[in-house]
């Protein structure tokens, strides 16, 4: 918004005016509106790298709590977090890495064959770890064509 102090006229007419002081808000836009298309591209990616399709039960525990999250590939390959992990050194790589992490989530695909997911389940319960397992809630609409 300016101001005059020499009792109006136009704009372009006078010489030697004050400059108007405007603030111009179309470049701050466009580059809000470029960042927030970028981030609505990417914001699936941001969850973990890996594709894993777990199964849907009914209910679903809500927790926060920051826990390391060993997964279990359709191949039944075994990653903590991101790397690729032995089923031998498990426990010992979580213990480092995570010090006294006493609860362990695991992610299993739901075309994974149970004898990878016992063996690892099995694994980290011998090792004193709590073992939650990661699913999805079921959709509604599926729930009353499964019960017919």
């Amino acid at each position: 918004m300016a101001f005059s102090t020499n009792g109006g006229g136009s704009r372009g007419g006078r010489r030697g005016s004050a400059p108007i002081s405007e603030i111009n808000v179309t470049p701050f836009v466009d580059v809000v509106l470029v960042l927030l298309i970028i981030f609505m591209l990417t914001a699936h990616v941001m969850e973990f790298g890996i594709e894993v399709d777990v199964p849907k039960v009914r209910t679903v525990k809500e927790s926060a709590q920051e826990m390391p999250v060993v997964t279990i590939t359709k191949d039944a390959i075994i990653k903590l977090n991101t790397d690729d992990v032995n089923i031998n050194d498990l426990a010992a790589t979580i213990r480092r890495k995570y010090g006294k992490a006493k609860g362990v989530y695991v992610r299993a695909d739901k075309e994974t064959i149970w004898d990878p997911i016992a063996q690892v389940t099995a694994e980290l319960g011998a090792a004193g770890f709590q073992v939650n397992m990661v699913t999805q809630p079921e959709d509604s609409s599926s729930r009353g064509r499964k019960g017919k």
